[in-house]
């Protein structure tokens, strides 16, 4: 399994197998810390051959610069369906809607994307102050 895309942004949405981003970012620019992001999605296009259909595990992690994790990592299942094409390879759109995502320091973040327990993708983000608000 691949992840073909993946993307911080202001939303996403899945419409018929297409994957709709809209403001895709990586730093957040915050008035005073500490901060709280209001709204945010991470999306994922994952493409897969037919002899990984079935279920699967996924974990978002949010980390500051030495690693500990900002809030609890997102863990979940998915199905990665039957595909009834004769396509070798196909795709999966998968979004997480963030809320409320808080910041105590100015600084580098990431978000680490695994899959049945093997990181696939690693998201950079940088939080900075206003100039003059620090």
């Amino acid at each position: 399994m691949q992840v073909q895309i993946a993307a911080l942004c202001d939303s996403a949405a899945d419409y018929n197998g297409k994957l709709c981003l809209l403001g895709v970012f990586d730093t957040i620019v915050a008035g005073k810390l500490p901060a709280v992001h209001p709204q945010c999605s991470v999306a994922l296009r994952l493409t897969y051959r037919r002899e990984k259909e079935g279920t699967h595990s996924l974990q978002i992690s949010f980390l500051d610069a030495e690693g500990k994790a900002i809030v609890p990592p997102v863990e979940t299942n998915f199905e990665v369906p039957v595909s009834t094409g004769v396509a070798p390879v196909a795709s999966r759109n998968l979004i997480l809607n963030i809320q409320q995502l808080p910041f105590q320091t100015e600084g580098a973040y990431s978000i680490e994307i695994s899959i049945d327990g093997k990181q696939k993708a690693s998201l950079p983000l940088q939080v900075q102050v206003l100039p003059g608000n620090s």
